[in-house]
């Protein structure tokens, strides 16, 4: 399906709106005193995101987080898995997290009505005051992004993030983990994404090579795996590609065989590349000699046709600017094989019941 490009679409132009959403995002739930603003129940020795689509993806970011930075365990799970589950965690020192941009996702509202018919406690973060998941959940967080267009989540995933990070920064105060460098990082983060859309023509010069290619594999390691299956859906819900995530250790045991059928290779890394990982992506040209794009880390030893990341220390505002910057791709591989980037085709914004 063609669609010819008049003016900007309301995805490139949310693309764009980030830096000043986070920037503003930041200003609305942490004060002066670098105190975040956030009401939550503190007894909680676990969480658990529940989310679909791109906010799924903010919640497995979400997860590795409250791991690695407040030490507390947590899982991300599909909300219509959830509900198909007959056991679910529900002991008392059990948070449960919904995520969704428009309060109104179906399958992640009746996953939060199953949580409190098990007395668990509840808390949302959603870019809707008032919706159904609002007025449902035991606390809130309001992502303040603005309304959002396109179909693609851009400005609302990134705010979900941000909100997220705030959340798992909240609980590690708690935990009396000092935060002050995270929150001087995320100061930073305007600054940051603009320096990603200064990446643009890189960008933009990728985009038309992958273009050519109808299968894309995309891998990662560790937390970048949730920015590798968020660049899979934005790729593959506006260009109709078939793109594929894994985790690149995964990868290599019997799914590495795909790349038989000749696809192009994206591979994210938020963090510097591991022995293992170098290793494997050297067997992965070795074997099959895929073009390999990298958003992110690289190494001198591995052969890129691609390589596009930004210098910066903090792997937390990283993650933001390597998010951008798939949403940017995907932007310019659907335009560049004429789709409606806004209107994909059979895809609503919102699903009701």
């Amino acid at each position: 399906m063609l669609f010819k490009q008049k003016q900007k679409s309301s995805m490139e132009c949310e693309i764009f709106e980030q830096a000043n959403v986070l920037d503003n995002l930041l200003q609305t739930h942490v004060n002066d005193n670098n105190y975040i603003l956030f009401d939550i129940p503190v007894d909680i020795n676990k969480v658990v995101l529940v989310a679909s689509g791109s906010s799924y993806h903010c919640a497995r970011f979400t997860a590795d987080l409250f791991g690695n930075v407040a030490q507390i365990e947590a899982r991300a799970i599909y909300s219509s898995e959830f509900l198909l589950k007959s056991v679910v965690p529900h002991n008392n020192d059990i948070l449960y997290v919904f995520i969704t941009q428009s309060g109104e996702t179906s399958d992640t509202n009746s996953a939060l009505k199953k949580a409190k018919e098990l007395g668990m406690r509840t808390l949302c973060i959603t870019n809707k005051k008032g919706s159904t998941i609002w007025e449902a959940s035991d606390f809130k967080i309001d992502c303040h992004a603005g309304e959002e267009k396109s179909i693609a989540a851009t400005k609302s995933l990134t705010a979900q993030m941000l909100c997220c990070t705030l959340l798992v920064l909240k609980y590690a105060a708690h935990k009396g983990i000092d935060i002050s460098k995270y929150i001087e990082e995320l100061k930073t983060l305007g600054e940051f994404v603009n320096k990603t859309y200064e990446l643009y023509p890189q960008i933009k010069k990728a985009a038309k090579f992958l273009r050519k290619y109808k299968n894309i594999v995309v891998t990662a390691d560790g937390i970048s795996y949730a920015l590798a299956k968020e660049a899979s859906l934005k790729i593959k819900e506006t260009s109709y590609i078939n793109v594929y995530s894994n985790i690149l250790g995964e990868f290599m045991h019997g799914h590495v065989a795909v790349l038989n059928n000749k696809p192009a290779m994206i591979h994210i890394s938020l963090e510097e590349l591991s022995y293992t990982a170098i290793k494997n992506l050297n067997k992965i040209a070795e074997d099959y000699n895929p073009p390999l794009t990298i958003l992110g880390y690289s190494n001198e030893k591995i052969n890129t046709k691609f390589h596009i990341d930004i210098n910066c220390e903090s792997s937390i505002v990283k993650s933001f600017c390597l998010v951008v910057a798939a949403q940017i791709l995907a932007l310019e591989i659907a335009l560049a094989l004429g789709r409606n980037v806004d209107k994909p085709h059979g895809l609503n914004k919102v699903v009701k019941v």
